[in-house]
């Protein structure tokens, strides 16, 4: 790994991490803040997901969440949205290819050789993340938009391995709106069958009870992409069919961008402080 920049930020530290991944067959980038700690206390990790066209650098730079992780003792972990690099699939459209990798596991050409989000995710960099840095087992997850799709696919498909997800603005059923179709068409084939496991509203309707993880969703009644791309009410619904503990808060008069996030992050980095620190 390569060390990037490094800045001290709130009594802890804001770093920026280059290295080689063999999952994605390329070099990634991805930050993270470790907040300052006492008596040698491992503190737990909230990984956050970001949207189409940002990488790791956005919500490092325009949250505001190292504050209150540096008040709540969580580390922040924010990689990159896509694979990078000379040799990755691109497309013309900022809603595919690079900084649009919808963190899954794509299975077409030219696709399936880099864009594997979905198990660097889950496998690869929690992995370096507890191996380079003395973080604790414990582990959250949030993200935005498209990484909001993220992180609650990753939650859903992973029972036990995080203790609460949430969300800002999040695609929750990908398989029925444009921008998921787009994705899932190109990444993962024509068969729509194939595109469920990777649908927040069909992965909860199949979900066990006892799998069941705190959520929270804030969605901006002014988002522009609400009705056509976002539709938080219908895993709203799925959940309240399954009895999941989800809250869906619509903030009014907020849009689909960091303003609206840099508004709501520390009720969010409170709601997971709530379950990571939990007895």
């Amino acid at each position: 790994m390569e060390l990037l920049e490094e800045h001290h930020c709130f009594e802890g530290r804001q770093q920026r991490w280059r290295h080689d991944s063999t999952t994605l067959n390329c070099t990634m980038t991805f930050s993270i803040f470790l907040p300052p700690t006492t008596d040698n206390v491992k503190p737990p990790v909230l990984y956050w997901l970001s949207g189409l066209t940002c990488n790791d650098e956005n919500f490092t730079t325009k949250a505001g969440a190292q504050r209150i992780a540096a008040e709540l003792g969580i580390a922040l972990v924010m990689p990159d949205t896509s694979p990078r690099g000379d040799d990755v699939a691109d497309d013309a459209g900022y809603d595919l290819g690079k900084g649009a990798g919808f963190y899954l596991n794509a299975t077409q050409e030219p696709w399936a050789s880099h864009y594997r989000m979905y198990d660097y995710i889950r496998e690869e960099l929690p992995a370096l993340i507890k191996a380079q840095f003395a973080v604790s087992d414990r582990a959250a997850i949030s993200g935005h938009s498209m990484g909001g799709h993220g992180a609650l696919i990753l939650a859903l498909k992973n029972p036990g391995t995080f203790t609460s997800v949430s969300a800002f603005a999040p695609i929750v059923n990908p398989t029925q709106v444009p921008w998921g179709q787009k994705a899932f068409s190109n990444y993962l084939g024509n068969d729509e069958s194939t595109w469920q496991e990777w649908d927040s509203c069909a992965l909860m309707q199949a979900s066990q009870s006892q799998d069941a993880i705190p959520t929270l969703i804030d969605q901006g009644d002014a988002d522009q992409f609400l009705a056509n791309q976002l539709q938080p009410a219908v895993l709203t619904e799925v959940a309240r069919q399954k009895s999941w503990p989800l809250t869906l808060r619509i903030q009014e008069g907020h849009d689909h961008s960091y303003y609206f996030i840099a508004s709501w992050i520390e009720d969010h980095l409170r709601f997971h402080a709530e379950h990571l620190f939990a007895k």
